[in-house]
Parts: C-alpha cells; structure tokens; sequence
C-alpha cells in the first residue's frame, strides 16, 4: 500500500510517540494488561491512519471526452442547480460529495483543461455535510476550462474536522485526467460545479471513487453557458 507524501511525517511521529509511549507503560506499570491494552489502542489508531493517508495508483484508462469524473471518494450529498458566485457568476449544476474520514482523501482532477483560476480561502469549521460549508468553511477553488470551452469548478471544503487543504494545481498550467488535483486532512467535502445543461450520472448517496466514477456528461458546447 502506498502512502500519500502528505501523511509521510505525521505517520513517522505518531509512530514514534506511541511506540515510546508503549514501552514507558511496559517500563513504569508492573501489571501487563495496560501495556497490551495501549498496543492494542496504537495498532488500531496506526491503521486508521495509514488507511487515511493511503495514495492508491489510478488510471482511468478509458474516453473522457464530454464527462466529468468523481474528484475524490465518497458519497453523494447534493445533486441540485445553485448559484455560483465566486468563478461562474451564474447558475450551475452541483455535485458534491462527502468525504468520511475512512476514505481516500486524495483528489483527482475531474476534466482535462486549463487552469484559469486558484484560489484559497479561510474560514469556518463547520461539519462537511452542511450546505453552507460550501461557502462558509475553509476552502480551495480551482476552475478548469476543458479545450470545448466548458468551465469547471472545483471546490475543496474542509469538514469539522480537517485543519489543512493543499491544492497542486497552478493559474495557467494545463492538467489531465490521471493528475492529483490535491489532497484534504481529515473528513471533508469536495463539490463539482457544472454547467446548466449537464447530466448527472449518479444518484444521491451513491457511493463514487476518485478518477474512476462518471460523475456526469457535458452539453454540447453550444448549449452550455
């Protein structure tokens, strides 16, 4: 299993700590139960932690002319028309999905395009699943216009939890499908911005994985706005 280089010190520190922290109970308590008792504890949190931070290697490997692939994995929490003021100043199509913290936190980049915009933003902490998180939380916006004209946005949402995003892509680069779009700490919320016109291709709570699932087609480019 490969682990994402984001989690690559916090992995060794943990480690270490509770690797320490074992041995002064073993050292310090004469009875074995709590010893084995924080062994247990540490190998659990361990796994739980590489299994956040793991980086699975994903090529799509088929045609992706006119769709949209999931960014990261998770399930379906909003399938709805709304106003996207910040990049599209217009309405839109939106589909969002919900990270848990059991899943890969990892992002694909969900078109193959240029990137026109990038931006960060701080702000509240408020639980991922929430609608206003959308716009209230920390976030980061990424806007992608496909070489038919299409203009994607892209939305990191931090969750209650999370305490960092990072965003690989940069104003003026070009990205493909395949590419690391960036990666956020902890449960978190990643909403697509589409144009009108588009066609979902998922449902509700359907579960989706990153550069794998078909989140939606792309209108014909006349119609699109």
């Amino acid at each position: 299993m490969k682990i994402h280089h984001e989690g690559t010190t916090f992995l060794v520190a943990a480690g270490l700590f509770l690797s320490f922290l074992c041995l002064y109970i073993y050292l310090v308590v004469e009875q074995r139960w709590p010893f084995w008792l924080s062994v247990v504890v540490s190998v659990v949190l361990l796994g739980i932690a590489f299994n956040f931070y793991r980086s699975p290697r994903r090529i799509h490997g088929k045609p992706t002319d006119g769709l949209v692939l999931a960014s990261a994995d998770g399930h379906i929490v909003a399938i709805e028309e709304v106003d996207e003021p910040e990049v599209l100043g217009g309405r839109c199509l939106m589909i969002s999905t919900f990270m848990s913290l059991f899943n890969v936190h990892a992002q694909w980049v969900p078109v193959a395009g240029k990137v026109t915009y990038v931006r960060h933003h701080r702000g509240n902490l408020y639980a991922a699943y929430v609608p206003k998180s959308s716009t209230e939380n920390e976030r980061s916006t990424v806007e992608i216009v496909t070489p038919e004209g299409h203009h994607i946005v892209v939305r990191q949402i931090a969750g209650a939890m999370a305490r960092r995003i990072e965003t690989y892509l940069r104003e003026g680069e070009t990205c493909a499908i395949d590419d690391q779009l960036g990666f956020i700490k902890l449960g978190s919320r990643v909403d697509i911005f589409l144009p009108l016109g588009s066609k979902p291709l998922v449902d509700l709570d359907e579960p989706v994985t990153g550069n794998v699932t078909v989140l939606a087609e792309l209108p014909p480019r006349e119609t699109s706005k």
